[in-house]
């Protein structure tokens, strides 16, 4: 099927932005996913405050999915979300942390965070020279992302406010 034209965009530039939106789908859907996985099986003393702290995460990364994805669409393409297509595309390993501890979930998670914000800004870059409504749609979404991040970290964090090693 082919793609529907999009005013202001030649073909090639719709159809690069169309392949990085769909990456950052991927990565979305599966930070979603282990978000949720994170819920149900962080144990330990904090375990109620973490519980109840990932569901708006959550909610809020879904709604990015959402956002790409129309995206997508709206830019002729067609994006795709099942979990074949995200288990056979995305570039990173699987989260293999099971039942644990905060302490063991919040620093795995962090780095899941990394990654996907540090690829979230590479993507940004990218959109900026192709098309900037993809380009502030991905701003709006990394601010975000950092404030989860955040709040991740302030779980981690000592008395002196330092991240462990």
């Amino acid at each position: 099927m082919a793609a529907w034209p999009v005013a202001g965009l030649d073909d090639a530039t719709a159809e690069k932005v169309r392949t990085l939106l769909q990456e950052r789908l991927v990565a979305l859907i599966d930070l979603q996913l282990t978000l949720k996985h994170v819920h149900w099986n962080v144990v330990g003393p904090n375990f109620i405050g973490v519980h109840e702290m990932l569901d708006p995460h959550v909610e809020t990364v879904r709604g990015f999915t959402d956002t790409v994805a129309e995206r997508i669409a709206t830019l002729g393409g067609q994006p795709i979300g099942t979990p074949g297509h995200v288990a056979s595309t995305r570039s990173w390993d699987e989260y293999d942390v099971r039942r644990a501890n905060v302490e063991t979930h919040l620093k795995a998670l962090d780095a899941v965070y990394c990654g996907l914000i540090s690829d979230h800004r590479k993507v940004m870059e990218e959109l900026e020279e192709l098309d900037l409504v993809s380009h502030d749609m991905f701003v709006e979404q990394t601010e975000a992302l950092e404030l989860q991040q955040w709040f991740v970290r302030a779980h981690l964090a000592n008395a002196d406010g330092e991240l462990p090693g």
